[in-house]
């Protein structure tokens, strides 16, 4: 289980929270690297194994090191890159094969639907091209709202805020933040709340 116990974790959980550039130079960069590998361990072991409810519950905590209200469910297989970075609120249904990159924090309320193979990515690159080539990567968070709907095959980028009680059409591709009570879909996603 990923505890926040030692300095060095610490640490990295504050260079994420800050959205600051990590390069393979940082002081934080192994740290990062050894949750990458823990995490992924755990995911390969729970992604191949039959699951009883009670299991993929288990198995979520163990990944991102917190209870999972009662009401909630993450159905494996699931991915994620260091789990931690996951928050899911009461009665939340987070569907078959998605992928949560929480290079820096996601969180969903209350009452929220996550459609099968959706994708949270909060990583983010360098736009210069000789800058990506070192691996330099920050996260920016994604926040999700109580009583929403992401249909299948969603994919939401950094720094997106989705409002409550939004439905995202499946395969749209969310680029900027969705407003309360709103209706988008496409890619890039926009406001369909009208057609």
């Amino acid at each position: 289980m990923c505890t926040v116990s030692d300095d060095k974790m610490k640490d990295l959980m504050a260079a994420l929270d800050s959205c600051e550039w990590i390069r393979p130079d940082s002081e934080v960069h192994p740290e990062l690297q050894a949750r990458l590998m823990e995490c992924g361990s755990k995911l390969m072991r729970y992604n191949s194994t039959p699951f009883t409810l009670e299991a993929m519950r288990a198995a979520f905590e163990d990944v991102t090191g917190r209870d999972l209200d009662p009401s909630s469910l993450v159905i494996f297989p699931f991915r994620c890159d260091l789990g931690f970075n996951v928050h899911i609120g009461k009665d939340v249904l987070v569907n078959y094969n998605c992928t949560f990159l929480d290079t820096a924090r996601i969180t969903i309320g209350d009452y929220t639907k996550i459609g099968p193979d959706c994708h949270l990515v909060t990583a983010d690159h360098p736009r210069d091209y000789l800058e990506r080539r070192t691996h330099t990567v920050r996260g920016r968070p994604i926040t999700i709202g109580d009583d929403c709907w992401l249909g299948a095959n969603v994919t939401v980028l950094p720094g997106v805020t989705i409002g409550d009680r939004c439905i995202i059409g499946a395969g749209s591709v969310v680029t900027k933040d969705v407003p309360d009570d709103s209706i988008y879909a496409g890619n890039p996603a926009h406001d369909i709340s009208g057609d």
